[in-house]
């Protein structure tokens, strides 16, 4: 008996020490979205949307995509490779005309290229994140 109310006791100070912490909503951080593509002469589409601390950029879209009527995109999963970007608001990648979408990360004019996909990139607060339909030279 004695066992049984001390484990309790345990059980109801730990509850009470993480009942803050599994209901809290990890923090939410702003980024920017870009469209553009290179290959026609559509404006570039702006989007705003967000990402858990520590999430993906992956999850973004998908909030983007649910709560933006205009804005959709595909993925395709590379057996190797994992997730990869396919289609952004109805324009598809193509290998035959050696067509992409580039993903960069812009700061203060600057761009850089991702390193990882969208499945694996983690966005910092208030990050500018561009898609860019492009083409590719064969070597």
């Amino acid at each position: 008996m004695a066992l049984r109310t001390t484990a309790l006791l345990c059980l109801c100070f730990f509850l009470l020490l993480t009942e803050g912490s599994l209901n809290e909503d990890p923090g939410s951080l702003p980024i920017r979205l870009s469209v553009e593509n290179d290959l026609s002469n559509m404006a570039p589409e702006a989007y705003s949307s967000s990402v858990v601390e520590g999430g993906v950029l992956l999850s973004a879209l998908r909030r983007l995509q649910e709560v933006q009527p205009d804005f959709k995109f595909t993925v395709k999963e590379d057996p190797n490779f994992g997730l990869f970007l396919e289609s952004v608001n109805g324009v598809a990648g193509n290998e035959n005309e050696q067509t992409y979408w580039e993903i960069l990360s812009e700061s203060s004019g600057e761009y850089t290229r991702l390193n990882v996909g969208i499945g694996c990139y983690r966005p910092t607060a208030n990050e500018h994140i561009i898609f860019r339909f492009s083409t590719w030279s064969k070597k």
